[in-house]
């Protein structure tokens, strides 16, 4: 399990979700490790989440707190653990928080994510998610997968994104975005001067070969797609408005970086701080799609966010 799994086990759970066990060592067990003799006595957690809970003061051996998982344990002493929940287990929770909602019905809604804000629980963020606020939002939500969510928007990046409210909805708006029926366009910062008209770049992305946490343009990736627009630029930056035909992880990112134009802010990529920048300098700027349920043409735009606005300055498009 990811180091991630095994963090803060002492602030994954409420007192009811805890569960207690006990048990005596017996002979076939004197000798082993108190973490291999936990791994018995709780077979479903992973051993690297039970030596958290040991190093977290939850195990007792006659009584006394244990906490060294490397322990070696005698014949007849009691063993209790308090079974706390992995973060994993709290992330399908709902968690009620305000949501920035440009519009809803009830079959859908349209959210303007904050730069910061994730969308979907993973390794390190199993809470304070987009997820954990929609099952808060809508009794729905929890009979949908992922809550509704049809596509994601990265941490750092702002903007559009929508949601399905029914499980009807949510396989329309997914097909839609299979059929590349779903326009979504960005605005972007970029390192270096992009010239010329309309720029579109059809580079298959897969997993960066190098390092586990980047994507990259690679033979054998899947198909994707993107239009890039440059609207003005100094030399040092260019901005430019992006409409992606597919929705690969990084895909902005990914493609730009691999013509030499990192996106300003963005570390991972290549890219650095800019014109006051200081995360990836990308924003969902406007939403188009049809209707899932009566097919009506809906449109919606989101203004640039402070930072990135105040690094756009004139060049930011007319609204």
């Amino acid at each position: 399990m990811p180091d991630e799994d095994i963090a803060d086990a002492s602030d994954a759970g409420e007192a009811g979700d805890v569960e207690r066990r006990s048990a005596v060592v017996d002979v076939a067990t004197h000798g082993q490790r108190l973490d291999k003799a936990l791994v018995a006595l709780a077979p479903e957690f992973s051993r690297a989440h039970l030596q958290r809970l040991i190093a977290d003061g939850h195990v007792r051996l006659d009584g006394a707190v244990a906490s060294a998982p490397a322990r070696r344990l005698a014949a007849g002493q009691a063993i209790e653990v308090a079974l706390w929940p992995t973060q994993e287990a709290r992330a399908f929770r709902p968690e009620p928080m305000p949501l920035p909602v440009v519009y809803e019905d009830e079959a859908l809604l349209v959210i303007d994510k904050p730069a910061g804000w994730v969308v979907h629980p993973a390794a390190g963020h199993w809470s304070g998610t987009l997820m954990n606020g929609l099952l808060a939002h809508h009794a729905g939500a929890a009979a949908l997968p992922r809550a509704g969510i049809v596509h994601r928007l990265d941490k750092d990046t702002s903007g559009l994104l929508v949601v399905g409210k029914t499980l009807a909805a949510v396989t329309a708006l997914s097909r839609a975005i299979a059929r590349r029926d779903v326009r979504r366009e960005y605005l972007a910062l970029v390192h270096g001067r992009l010239d010329g008209g309309p720029l579109r770049i059809d580079a298959p992305i897969g997993r960066d070969p190098r390092s586990r946490v980047r994507m990259a343009v690679v033979g054998g990736g899947r198909p994707a797609m993107t239009d890039v627009e440059p609207l003005a630029g100094d030399g040092r930056c260019t901005a430019v408005r992006c409409r992606l035909h597919t929705g690969r992880t990084h895909q902005i990112r990914v493609h730009l970086a691999s013509r030499g134009h990192p996106l300003v802010g963005d570390v991972l990529y290549g890219g650095r701080p800019e014109r006051g920048v200081q995360r990836q300098a990308l924003h969902a700027a406007a939403l188009g799609f049809a209707h899932p349920v009566d097919g009506r043409p809906l449109h919606f735009g989101s203004p640039l966010p402070p930072d990135l606005a105040a690094a756009f300055g004139d060049w930011a498009p007319r609204a």
